[in-house]
């Protein structure tokens, strides 16, 4: 059934997404009018802890298969589950929309393995073509750093529909895009040639709230957004250039709000008019709470003031450096937790 609010949403101009593969999730999202989802480990992890799929992981657990194969495989079928969910808004669209994101192996980042960079990017691109292999409506997530960056340009090149993650910076997604586009003109035509980069806004204002304190009152935890909206810009200008079939667009991410103070519909407010807002369940669910009436304010400029005084008191290059360290170390810590959940899933189940 659909909600007033979320539909004031959806009407200027925002694509919603869902930032879960929660079966009952999606279909909650879905009746509110989301057109799309994404998955990670800490999601999947979370979904076995809850029992919910334990006679389907007690199937796989029969295989006496490792356990990595078995985080892959169920993670692989929950994905599975959600496109199809979204199938008929893939096929509506004609592609636009209805597309569920699925996470390569975060380990690749693990610095405690420490894999040299070309075997990183190496990895990438066989997981990359692995994982996408037969699928409509499944994007590749790819996280920005150097190795991710460097296997976009040949992943486009394959026909690979790329979600670019942990973006924070304007080069970052700039590179990120090049590379892509690089790679997709590689194609022999671009009829299916899709991406998207997802821009990480509430993280950014943790970032300034701990290292840019001597930033106005005004200018404090508008960061996230203003930087947001500058990127957001730039695609827009980038694609009216080099037009396409398909729609290549910017994420919102991180739009779950950090500090209490904060109302939870912050960033979906400040965003709201263009492109795709993937959310967490909460905030969807405080939208649909709420009486709130959406406008579009994403092509609304930040006040000089505002981007003069972040200028001055914001470090870019040390904001990218932290919050992309701090970035993977949030990449790799919940694929050993969903190991670690698979072993001890596989220890009660097979003891039961």
């Amino acid at each position: 059934m659909s909600n007033a609010s979320i539909d004031s949403l959806i009407q200027s101009g925002t694509k919603l997404y869902l930032d879960s593969i929660d079966p009952q999730l999606v279909e909650q999202n879905l009746a509110w009018g989301a057109v799309g989802a994404t998955s990670n480990p800490i999601i999947v992890a979370g979904l076995i802890k809850s029992g919910r799929f334990d006679e389907q992981l007690d199937s796989l657990l029969k295989s006496d298969r490792p356990d990595a194969d078995i985080a892959w495989e169920i993670t692989d079928q929950l994905v599975r589950q959600a496109q199809e969910a979204f199938l008929p808004v893939w096929e509506a669209s004609g592609g636009n929309a209805g597309w569920v994101s699925f996470e390569l192996d975060p380990l690749i980042e693990d610095p405690e393995l420490n894999l040299p960079h070309a075997d990183r990017v190496e990895q990438y691109i066989e997981l990359g073509q692995k994982w996408s292999a037969g699928h409509a409506n499944r994007m590749i997530k790819v996280p920005a750093t150097a190795a991710g960056l460097d296997c976009l340009s040949t992943l486009s090149a394959k026909g690979v529909t790329l979600n670019v993650t942990l973006v924070f910076t304007m080069d970052q997604y700039v590179q990120a895009r090049d590379n892509v586009w690089a790679g997709a003109q590689q194609r022999a035509n671009l009829e299916q040639f899709k991406s998207v980069y997802s821009i990480f806004v509430s993280r950014v204002d943790q970032y300034t709230a701990q290292h840019a304190t001597g930033l106005s009152g005004t200018a404090q935890g508008q960061v996230g957004i203003a930087n947001a909206k500058q990127i957001w810009a730039a695609n827009q200008d980038f694609w009216s250039g080099h037009a396409t079939r398909l729609q290549q667009e910017i994420i919102f991410a991180s739009t779950g709000t950090k500090d209490p103070s904060d109302p939870p519909a912050k960033y979906v407010a400040a965003l709201a008019g263009s492109d795709i807002q993937t959310n967490p369940p909460a905030t969807n669910a405080a939208v649909a709470d709420s009486s709130l009436e959406f406008a579009s304010q994403v092509d609304v400029p930040t006040s000089p003031d505002i981007l003069n005084n972040i200028s001055q008191h914001v470090d870019f290059s040390h904001l990218h450096q932290t919050l992309m360290s701090e970035g993977v170390a949030k990449f790799v810590a919940p694929q050993q937790q969903l190991l670690e959940t698979i072993g001890s899933k596989r220890r009660e189940l097979t003891t039961s």
